[in-house]
This record gives C-alpha cells, sequence and structure tokens, in this order.
C-alpha cells in the first residue's frame, strides 16, 4: 500500500470517524472502499482482476497451431498485421 495524506472538512472527518466506529472499520478502510467504489463507477480496470482471469485461461482452449506457444509474436504479428 502507498500511504497518502488527504484534507477533509471537519463535517467530512467528524461523519467519517462516526461512520468507522459504527461499521468496526478504520477510517482508512472507509476511504479505500470509497475510492474503489469511484472507480468502479467511473469504468476504472481492476489490472489484477483482468490479470488473475487472464492467467486462470491459460491452457483452457485448443489449438490446431503447433508451434503456438514457442512462436506466439509471430502469429499475433501476422494475425495483426505488425
Amino acid at each position: 500500500m502507498v500511504r497518502t495524506q488527504i484534507q477533509l472538512t471537519d463535517v467530512q472527518a467528524q461523519a467519517l470517524k462516526e461512520l468507522a466506529a459504527a461499521e468496526g472499520k478504520s477510517m482508512a478502510g472507509l476511504v479505500r472502499d470509497g475510492v474503489d467504489s469511484l472507480l468502479r463507477a467511473r469504468g476504472a480496470v481492476d489490472r489484477e482482476a483482468v490479470k488473475a482471469r487472464s492467467i486462470a485461461a491459460i491452457g483452457r482452449f485448443k489449438s490446431a497451431v503447433r508451434d503456438l506457444g514457442s512462436k506466439h509474436d509471430d502469429h499475433l504479428s501476422d494475425a495483426f498485421g505488425a
């Protein structure tokens, strides 16, 4: 995690403190939850989730191309015209 400082209004800080106490969470945890919600709402990509799905897909599909593993860059270049 990266340590970050933010400035809140007195009202925001008090409301966050009360909410944290009521939910048994830290103020920082609630701020992280809020940032996650904002990023999801704005369509930000969860890179770790994409990475996990990509890794899970490895080996799940069959191909008639025998040298795909060793020459994947060449095949991609041919497919996308690079």
